[in-house]
């Protein structure tokens, strides 16, 4: 059996998912809150480093290399991944019905057909009912989904002025005045661990349970007529475009070599001892 044929494949089976995973960051560089994906590829020295220290042989000698020998000859493969959720830039548009979040960690709530799902995304608008909804049109809720289950946002067509502070508490102008009123207030999440957190599509994430994640009263981190940029560095995404693309073209060489040239070899060494 030919080892470094099937490392070879199973290395480029790696790349293509990388490749995956930089083509869907690309395509999201201008998605609004969006947040870059990366890969964990584990390689012989992620398991050396990993295992130098508690290798089976005290003495690290001649066993001990065999050990970590062997380990060479694992595939690289995908051992985890990961969504880094730092801070995007912040964009002014001048629209009041965006909003962004300037602190890492906290989410807008939103209520799709499949459940409560939480977003970076503050690019809202209203639906023709006068709800506050995102672009995709899931309605966004407020704290007053706590106690009674709906939330909903709603805009009279006399509140023609509308002003958010930094909590989230919206406030419209009264009916046959000039002064504004305190309104609903947008949910304001934080989730417990943000690793739980999985992409839901639309731009939304899925916490298992969502009866963990905290209500931020006072977080000082909205910010109206401000949309956050997607943190996707689009320079270091075309950087690693080009080297796995070199990668792939690596291991193709290497799988051509084993299969053709080494084969071609063995078979005429034989043939000519026959």
């Amino acid at each position: 059996m030919q080892t470094g044929y099937y490392s070879a494949a199973a290395g480029m089976v790696t790349q293509f998912n990388r490749l995956d995973t930089i083509a869907n960051n690309l395509a999201n560089v201008n998605t609004a809150g969006f947040k870059e994906d990366n890969l964990v590829v584990g390689d012989f020295m992620r398991i050396f480093k990993e295992a130098r220290d508690e290798l089976p042989n005290a003495n690290h000698s001649e066993d001990g290399a065999k050990f970590l020998n062997r380990a060479m000859t694992k595939a690289p493969q995908i051992v985890d991944s990961y969504t880094n959720h730092s801070v995007g830039n912040m964009q002014a548009t001048g629209n009041s019905m965006d909003f962004a979040l300037s602190t890492e960690g906290l989410f807008f709530a939103v209520k799709t057909p499949q459940g409560v799902r939480v977003t970076r995304d503050g690019s809202f608008t209203t639906d023709d009912e006068g709800r506050l909804v995102t672009k995709q049109g899931y309605e966004v809720l407020s704290q007053e989904y706590l106690n009674d289950g709906k939330g909903s946002i709603i805009f009279n067509v006399e509140d023609s002025i509308l002003e958010v502070d930094k909590n989230g508490q919206l406030y419209a102008n009264l009916p046959g005045s000039v002064s504004q009123g305190p309104g609903s207030k947008l949910l304001i999440v934080q989730p417990e661990n943000i690793n739980l957190l999985k992409k839901d599509g639309d731009n939304l994430y899925k916490y298992e349970n969502i009866n963990q994640i905290k209500n931020i009263e006072e977080s000082g981190a909205v910010r109206q007529g401000f949309v956050e940029k997607s943190n996707v560095n689009a320079v270091k995404m075309m950087t690693q475009l080009i080297e796995t693309n070199r990668l792939v073209g690596m291991y193709q060489k290497a799988m051509s070599s084993q299969m053709d040239d080494m084969n071609n070899q063995a078979i005429t060494k034989i043939a000519a001892k026959g």
